[in-house]
């Protein structure tokens, strides 16, 4: 089911996590204060506005609650991303993942009542440990303590069968978002219960991060 997201400051980090949401088949507004900025992504999400989210008419305009997840990405400026954040859990936001600039940056985050905190340089440290210990991992991203999103080679023993036929869902309690197809492929986002995995497949899964292990100890 498709989820949608808000996507507050489009700096490298929210741009790159707008156009990947986008790009997996999700529901995405991005919103920034710079013309610019919207131009330059306006073409890669669902829709882009110019607009200055530390106002609250503007949060409320966009309809920041009814989102199922809030990304705020303007971490450079300390103060505009916690006022942001305070902004969207009064609004009653479902769920807000914030970008920190440093471990002091993100103890604010968590006080003030952000679900997520991300502090990029440490998930990429993460993403790559994955990567250097499971040769079959391309690549990985925590989306909680519990949930994990993997990129991953298919297993050979799910070579020349449909998702339906392997249940992924019932067996792996696991959910594929996507398949790429080869290096470099067309990629089936959200595909069909038919979908036959083939042999140089790659597979984007979610699930519980002990799920998500279960597959990737298959391969």
């Amino acid at each position: 089911m498709m989820r949608s997201y808000l996507v507050i400051g489009l700096g490298r980090f929210g741009s790159a996590v707008a156009r990947e949401l986008s790009a997996l088949g999700e529901e995405v507004l991005a919103l920034d204060e710079d013309p610019d900025n919207i131009q330059r992504i306006a073409d890669d999400v669902t829709q882009a506005i110019v607009g200055d989210a530390q106002d609250e008419a503007v949060l409320r305009s966009v309809g920041a609650r009814n989102f199922d997840c809030c990304i705020v990405a303007v971490a450079s400026d300390m103060e505009a991303s916690v006022l942001i954040t305070v902004l969207l859990k009064d609004l009653g936001a479902k769920q807000v993942v914030a970008k920190a600039q440093s471990a002091v940056h993100a103890r604010v985050l968590e006080r003030i009542g952000a679900d997520r905190v991300i502090l990029p340089e440490s998930e990429m440290g993460q993403r790559l440990a994955q990567r250097l210990s499971r040769t079959n991992v391309v690549d990985f991203i925590g989306v909680s303590d519990d949930f994990s999103i993997v990129e991953i080679h298919a297993p050979r023993s799910w070579v020349g069968h449909s998702l339906g036929q392997l249940s992924v869902r019932g067996k792996y309690y696991i959910n594929v978002l996507a398949i790429r197809h080869g290096e470099g492929g067309h990629v089936d986002v959200t595909p069909a219960v038919d979908q036959v995995i083939g042999e140089n497949d790659v597979l984007i899964i979610i699930g519980t991060n002990e799920n998500v292990d279960r597959v990737v100890d298959l391969s």
